[in-house]
């Protein structure tokens, strides 16, 4: 049996809804939105109303410093998970991850750098082709 290679869209929506659910079952959180990006060997991913329930009421009450602390630890732990869950959505390694967030707009964005493009098909045709950037 012959397994057909993603395109570019059905690898980004996966990776996006996979995301999602990955912040849902491990901090009890529903992110609104999961946008990714497949740029080549990187993706761009941007997560829309990222802070958590308790984060969001210190940062009501004017304690942005201890959120922000709070926001980098549960970055950390959840890291591992993420890059594993990305590495095996596109099916390459994971070089470096690197992550920042903004208390104002509750937004989390994200460069993921791949060691090799991953592979993907045409939208047109079943041909393997090199990623290309991304046309969204």
């Amino acid at each position: 049996m012959t397994t057909t290679l993603p395109t570019r869209g059905q690898l980004e929506r996966s990776l996006s809804q996979q995301i999602q659910a990955l912040y849902r079952s491990q901090l009890g959180h529903r992110v609104s939105e999961v946008d990714c990006a497949l740029l080549e060997t990187k993706i761009a991913i941007v997560l829309e109303q990222s802070l958590t329930q308790p984060e969001q009421l210190l940062a009501e009450q004017g304690k942005d410093e201890l959120v922000n602390e709070l926001h980098t630890e549960l970055d950390a732990a959840i890291r591992p998970q993420l890059k594993e869950l990305i590495e095996a959505v596109v099916g390459v390694p994971v070089i470096d991850l690197l992550s920042d967030s903004t208390l104002k707009t509750a937004r989390t964005g994200m460069i993921v750098m791949l060691a090799e493009a991953p592979q993907i098909r045409d939208a047109a045709s079943r041909a393997t082709a090199p990623t290309q950037a991304s046309t969204k």
